[in-house]
């Protein structure tokens, strides 16, 4: 894997993540809004990464011992999902969200849960862009050491 590859798995962890953060904060600012649902975001790894997914790309080349096969690696959004739990029901006949015997459905948004998970994905942001950063420097150092 290359600096430039590198980069842009780091510059593609950006976009996922700060995706994340958008749905994060989308939840924490409806958290009073009635009948809204919670949005969970679904993100996967671009490649199966763990030590068993290591041990069988090994496997396919067993005289290449001590080289691990070209893994991309990084993560992908791929899209939103609805948390299935349903907000308390509260009686406010007159409102305009109200049902046939005048209940609505408040929010389940736990802002809890979504400024943690949205601080994660904080952390996560600054992580990557420290790996941008720090790859960008390394190909900086590289071209001045060809000079």
């Amino acid at each position: 894997m290359g600096i430039m590859d590198t980069i842009d798995m780091g510059a593609k962890a950006l976009q996922v993540h700060g995706k994340r953060i958008d749905i994060h904060a989308k939840n924490i600012a409806n958290l009073d809004t009635p009948n809204y649902v919670r949005k969970i975001p679904v993100l996967n790894a671009v490649d199966d990464v763990s030590f068993q997914g290591v041990m069988n790309a090994m496997k396919e080349d067993v005289f290449g011992v001590g080289t691990l096969s070209y893994l991309q690696g990084g993560v992908s959004f791929s899209g939103v999902i609805e948390d299935p739990t349903l907000g308390e029901k509260i009686y406010k006949p007159g409102h305009p969200d109200a049902d046939e015997n005048g209940y609505i459905r408040q929010s389940n948004v736990n802002a809890m849960v979504d400024i943690a998970d949205a601080l994660v994905a904080q952390r996560a942001y600054e992580a990557n862009l420290a790996v941008v950063n720090i790859s960008k420097t390394m190909a900086q150092r590289a071209v001045e050491i060809g000079k």
